[in-house]
């Protein structure tokens, strides 16, 4: 799909349909899963080389960030479906190219979305191509801030239930199996988030060191503060990365806790009743010749040592605290 979007009296314009030739007063020109008929009418219109979706999963710096005949490549990574049980980490390519920006992503994160209805309301808040792009990078800045608020939450939820006082009731091994599955799920987000902010932090410093684009003073403080909030929060999400490895190995102690003391009532009661079964097998045994066979009163002084074979280890390990 290309959309593309000009300057209105209200704010950003999207022509709908989108018009075969790109109008000079378009200052965005956004391809969301573009078709490769989309991709070459771009390149041939605007004069430049749309990354494919192969070239946008490269790593290497070099790939990532570049110029090119005075414009400015920029793939950045973006956390997506942060709000499924699956969250996953996308591509997204930033082109600035003669007062204009052209985005080409496969995925719908939520920050476009926010941003376009923002600037479809306000007027001054995207004229230019440097303007959008500051606005989108708020934006997706502005939505990891929340992503690592709410994993901040829900590690202090955890944290609070595994580590309550022992007058309150401990979790069960179920539940702790439970807690670790939330604590790797948020700890996969925040190493996603982090992976964010550093490509993110590398497109900042590549914009403020280029020449290639003329960019205003005004939004270049916009961009250095930017950057300076995304090393805030890649610090603030250090630390939940940190915190999340420590709870995930305190709750597997406390399940290998629970486990010992399971096992260890296992083996307090094998011993417990172990001289009880000893005697009994003694007397359970089909000889002819046995002297307590004859006694009158030998059942029930059977029956009395295997009641006390059972209570003097039982008193002995309550004595212990074993039980």
């Amino acid at each position: 799909m290309l959309n593309c979007f000009v300057p209105g009296s209200q704010g950003l314009d999207r022509l709908d349909p989108p018009p075969a030739d790109i109008p000079e007063a378009c200052v965005w020109v956004d391809l969301l899963e573009p078709t490769l008929a989309e991709e070459r009418a771009v390149e041939r219109l605007l004069a430049i080389d749309v990354p494919s979706r192969e070239e946008m999963r490269e790593i290497e710096t070099s790939s990532r960030l570049y110029e090119e005949n005075g414009s400015l490549y920029m793939t950045a990574t973006v956390v997506t479906k942060i709000d499924t049980d699956r969250p996953e980490s996308a591509a997204i390519t930033f082109i600035l190219s003669h007062n204009r920006l052209i985005t080409n992503r496969y995925v719908d994160p939520l920050p476009f979305r926010r941003f376009i209805a923002y600037s479809e309301r306000h007027p001054g808040a995207a004229t230019t191509a440097p303007g959008i792009l500051a606005g989108l990078l708020e934006a997706i800045v502005e939505r990891t801030a929340d992503v690592l608020e709410r994993v901040g939450l829900d590690l202090d939820e955890l944290s609070a239930g595994v580590f309550a006082p022992a007058e309150r009731s401990a979790p069960r091994a179920h539940d702790l199996r439970a807690v670790m599955g939330k604590i790797g799920r948020d700890g996969d987000l925040i190493s996603k988030a982090r992976e964010s902010l550093v490509s993110l932090g590398r497109q900042l410093t590549f914009i403020q060191q280029s020449t290639a684009v003329q960019i205003p003073k005004d939004l270049l403080a916009r961009y250095r503060t930017m950057s300076r909030d995304m090393l805030a929060l890649s610090d603030h999400a250090t630390f939940l990365a940190n915190k999340s490895s420590f709870m995930l190995q305190a709750t597997l102690g406390l399940i290998n806790i629970e486990q010992n003391n399971i096992i260890k009532i296992f083996s307090v009661v094998a011993a417990v009743f172990l001289p009880p079964t000893l005697i009994a097998s003694i007397y359970g045994m089909n000889f002819h010749v046995m002297p307590e066979l004859d006694w009158p009163f030998g059942y029930p002084l059977a029956l009395l040592a295997i009641v006390v074979s059972a209570v003097v280890p039982y008193i002995y390990f309550r004595r212990r605290g074993w039980l």
